[in-house]
């Protein structure tokens, strides 16, 4: 899931609610978040590189290890800041809460903290003070985590075979576009093929 989870990055797009922009932000959380993103990216970033046979000054190994180190830390460091702000949302934290929400999707050596995070941003997500494109990726995270069904179909696995990539399984696949469409997200035929050029 990780090359997928640096993809999703790429191709989504997140509103900010014109409130937040009003709202008193908190410039240390912020920084905070913008220094874990940046550890979230780097690794990722370098992977890309290795994958579309560019140059990196890492060979796969080094970056594989710092990767699953970087991940660790920021997982503990989530946690710290759930415990103390809850979910942060747009109020908080403005746009940084959806580099937030991508660190907490790659917490996937804990379902239950996804979860537990999940329960929270619905809770912001209602108040229109985070993003629903996001709990709907972090819900789809968590039920492929646990071997279930996904529901909007946003988490996409590659065949080794054919090389190409679709969705894990579909809870309501005859429902999946207007599932979709209320979480701001395109249908899931084109959103497969970007990942499919």
């Amino acid at each position: 899931m990780k090359t997928l989870t640096f993809l999703l990055l790429i191709f989504g797009c997140f509103g900010l609610p014109p409130s937040a922009q009003t709202s008193k932000l908190n410039p240390a959380l912020i920084k905070k978040i913008d220094s874990m993103f940046k550890d979230d990216q780097f690794w990722r970033i370098e992977d890309q590189k290795l994958q579309r046979n560019q140059k990196s000054v890492y060979s796969a190994e080094t970056i594989q290890q710092k990767w699953a180190e970087a991940d660790s830390i920021n997982e503990i460091k989530a946690k710290l800041i759930i415990k103390k702000y809850g979910f942060p949302g747009y109020d908080q934290v403005g746009e940084t809460s959806n580099d937030f929400w991508a660190i907490v999707q790659h917490c996937d050596d804990d379902i239950a903290f996804q979860e537990m995070v999940l329960a929270l941003l619905k809770k912001e997500v209602d108040k229109n003070n985070a993003s629903k494109t996001n709990y709907a990726l972090l819900t789809d995270r968590v039920l492929v985590g646990k071997n279930q069904k996904q529901i909007y179909g946003t988490q996409i696995k590659r065949d080794p075979k054919t090389g190409k990539w679709a969705p894990f399984p579909l809870k309501y696949p005859k429902l999946v576009n207007k599932l979709r469409k209320q979480m701001d997200l395109g249908p899931l035929a084109d959103y497969v093929k970007q990942f499919n050029r």
